[in-house]
C-alpha cells in the first residue's frame, strides 16, 4: 500500500479513471415496490450479483491487476480467500493472461473452488481457515515474486469498488441514503469517498452483523483492532479486522453505523426474492437489512433508499436455516417456552389464549403428572408489540412464559430436542462448538472429548455452512473442570459454556 495518504480528491481521479468496465458491467439499480410500499421509503436496490462473478469484488481486483507493471503481470499475482475475491481475482487475471494463484482453506466447499478454476485460478488448498491460508499465500509470494492481491485494504482496490457509488449517482441523483456493507470495509469506503466528493448531501450508512462488527469496534476504539472472534454466517463479511486504509475513509466520510442480526439477514435474503427473484447470499443482503432496520428505528419516511446486493454466490444448503429464521428476522414469528398444567384439555385453553392465531410449531413431551413444558412458535402479524400481548395475555392466564425469540442457542438446538430430560440427576455442564467442516472434523470432536468424558447429551445439525455447530453435555464434577477447560484449549474448536441457558434449564436440565 502506498505510504503517502490519499485525499477524497485523489480517490474521485482514481474512480474515475478505474477501467473496471473491461471486464465488470454497469449492474442496474433495481426497484422493490414490495418493501417500498411495505416501509414508505422508495427502495432500489444495485444488482452487484448480475457481474460476471455474481459479486461486486471483481471490480477492486481488476483495477488493481490492471494497475501492475509489465514485470509483475509476467510474474503472476496471488490471494488468499475462500469467496468472491478469490472468483474475481481469478477472473481478473484471465482477462489479462496473467497467472493468478488463490490460496484457500481445505474447508472451503468444493463448489467455490470449482468456481475459482473456472475462471482460470490455480488453487491451493492449504490450512483450515483463512489465516493460515493467507500466511501460505504470503509465502509463497516471498517465495516466487507473485504480487499479493488484498481483499479489501488497498488504494486501488477500494478505487475499483468505489465505481459502485458513481453508478449509483448516475442511475438515480435523488437518493437520500446509501446503505452499504461492511466487512474489510473497500466496498463501504470506496463508495463513501465517491458520494462525499460529488453529492455530500447524500448519507452514506455502514451496515455490519451484530456479531462480526470490526468497524464499530474500530470506531469505537478509535482505530483498527482485532476481534476474537467473528460470525460465520455472513461468511462474505467475516472479518476480524478492518483495513487500516479502509477505516480511515470510513471514520472521515461515513454518516452513520447500523448492525443487524442474522435473523434481519435472514429476513432481507427474503424481502430481495420476493421482489427481484434473486436469491442473495448472507452477506450480499446485509445493507438491505441494514436499511429496514435504520429507517424504522429514525422514522424514515417517503426518502429515496439505495442499497447494494453484494453478491449471491450462496451455499444452496444453507438456504434452510435462512428459510427457518426469516420469519423471526421480520418479527412475523414468536418462539415462547410456556408450562402448561398437565390435565385434559389444558393444550385446548391455551390455545384459546394464544386467540387463534397459527401455531407454528409445537413441541411437548410428558415430563411429570402436574406439569408440562412446551416450545411453542407463533404467526405474528402486528411484530414485537402483539407477541408482547400475548406473553401479557397467557401470564394473566395462569401460564408461566419465557420469550425465546432472541435466544440463538433455543433457535439453533433447543427447539430439535423438546422432551429430552435425564431420568436421574447428572452433574452436567453443557457447552455448544463451532468446528470446520471437513472429512472427519466431527469424528475427531468425538474422539478427542468423547473417550475421556460422558457425553450425556448431543445435537449436531449440519446447516450447509462452512462449519458445524454442535450442543454437547457432558458429566462433570467439579474436581473435573480444570482438566476438561485444558482438553478443550488443546482442542482448538471455539465453544461457549451454555450450562446457564434458560432454554436448556426449561427443556433439558436434570
Amino acid at each position: 500500500m502506498s505510504r503517502t495518504l490519499q485525499t477524497g480528491a485523489d480517490y474521485l481521479r482514481q474512480i474515475l479513471k478505474a477501467p473496471v468496465y473491461e471486464v465488470a458491467a454497469v449492474t442496474p439499480l433495481q426497484p422493490m415496490p414490495r418493501l417500498t410500499q411495505r416501509i414508505g421509503n422508495h427502495v432500489q436496490i444495485k444488482r452487484e450479483d448480475r457481474q460476471p462473478v455474481h459479486s461486486f469484488k471483481l471490480r477492486g481486483a481488476y483495477n488493481m491487476v490492471a494497475s501492475l507493471s509489465e514485470s509483475q503481470k509476467s510474474a503472476g499475482v496471488i490471494t488468499a480467500s475462500a469467496g468472491n475475491h478469490a472468483q474475481g481475482l481469478a477472473l481478473s487475471g484471465s482477462k489479462l493472461d496473467i497467472k493468478t494463484t488463490i490460496v484457500m482453506p481445505q474447508t472451503t466447499p468444493d463448489i467455490k473452488v470449482q468456481a475459482v478454476r473456472g475462471f482460470g485460478g490455480n488453487v491451493i488448498l492449504h490450512g483450515s481457515n483463512f489465516d493460515e491460508a493467507k500466511a501460505e499465500a504470503e509465502r509463497l509470494s516471498a517465495q516466487h515474486g507473485y504480487t499479493f492481491v488484498p481483499p479489501f485494504d488497498h488504494p486501488l482496490v477500494i478505487a475499483g469498488q468505489g465505481t459502485i457509488g458513481m453508478e449509483m449517482l448516475q442511475q438515480n441523483s435523488h437518493l437520500d441514503y446509501i446503505f452499504v456493507p461492511a466487512g474489510g470495509g473497500g466496498l463501504a469506503a470506496g463508495v463513501a469517498v465517491l458520494v462525499k466528493q460529488l453529492m455530500p448531501e447524500i448519507k452514506v450508512i455502514a451496515v455490519e452483523p451484530e456479531d462480526s462488527a470490526c468497524l464499530k469496534a474500530a470506531l469505537d476504539a478509535g482505530e483498527p483492532v482485532a476481534l476474537d472472534q467473528v460470525s460465520l454466517f455472513a461468511d462474505g463479511v467475516a472479518v476480524k479486522r478492518i483495513g487500516d486504509e479502509t477505516f480511515r475513509l470510513c471514520q472521515q466520510y461515513l454518516d452513520g453505523h447500523i448492525c443487524v442480526s442474522s435473523d434481519e439477514i435472514c429476513a432481507a435474503v427474503k424481502d430481495i426474492f420476493e421482489d427481484t427473484r434473486a436469491i442473495a447470499e448472507p452477506s450480499g443482503a446485509l445493507a438491505l437489512a441494514g436499511l429496514k432496520k435504520y429507517a424504522e428505528k429514525h422514522q424514515l419516511k417517503d426518502n429515496q433508499l439505495g442499497t447494494v446486493l453484494s453478491g449471491a454466490n450462496t451455499n444452496f444448503h444453507g438456504l434452510r436455516y435462512v428459510s427457518e429464521r426469516c420469519e423471526l428476522g421480520e418479527k412475523r414469528e414468536g418462539l415462547l417456552a410456556v408450562t402448561i398444567p398437565e390435565r385434559q384439555g389444558a393444550f385446548f385453553e391455551f390455545c384459546n389464549l394464544i386467540g387463534g392465531r397459527a401455531v407454528t410449531e409445537f413441541n411437548y413431551r410428558y415430563n411429570d403428572d402436574a406439569l408440562a413444558n412446551i416450545f411453542v412458535g407463533v404467526r405474528l402479524q402486528g411484530g414485537q408489540e402483539e407477541l408482547d400481548h400475548i406473553i401479557h395475555d397467557l401470564r394473566d392466564g395462569g401460564y408461566p412464559v419465557v420469550d425465546l425469540s432472541d435466544d440463538e442457542m433455543a433457535k439453533l438446538h433447543i427447539r430439535y430436542m423438546i422432551g429430552g430430560r435425564p431420568s436421574k440427576q447428572l452433574k452436567e455442564r453443557l457447552y455448544s462448538f463451532e468446528f470446520p467442516e471437513y472429512p472427519g472434523a466431527l469424528l475427531n470432536f468425538l474422539s478427542t472429548l468423547g473417550t475421556h468424558w460422558n457425553i450425556s447429551l448431543f445435537n449436531y445439525r449440519n446447516h450447509g455452512a462452512d462449519y458445524g455447530r454442535v450442543l454437547c453435555g457432558f458429566e462433570l464434577d467439579e474436581s473435573d473442570l480444570a482438566r476438561f477447560s485444558t482438553h478443550l484449549r488443546e482442542l482448538g474448536y471455539q465453544c461457549k459454556d451454555e450450562t446457564d441457558n434458560p432454554s436448556y434449564k426449561f427443556f433439558l436440565s436434570s
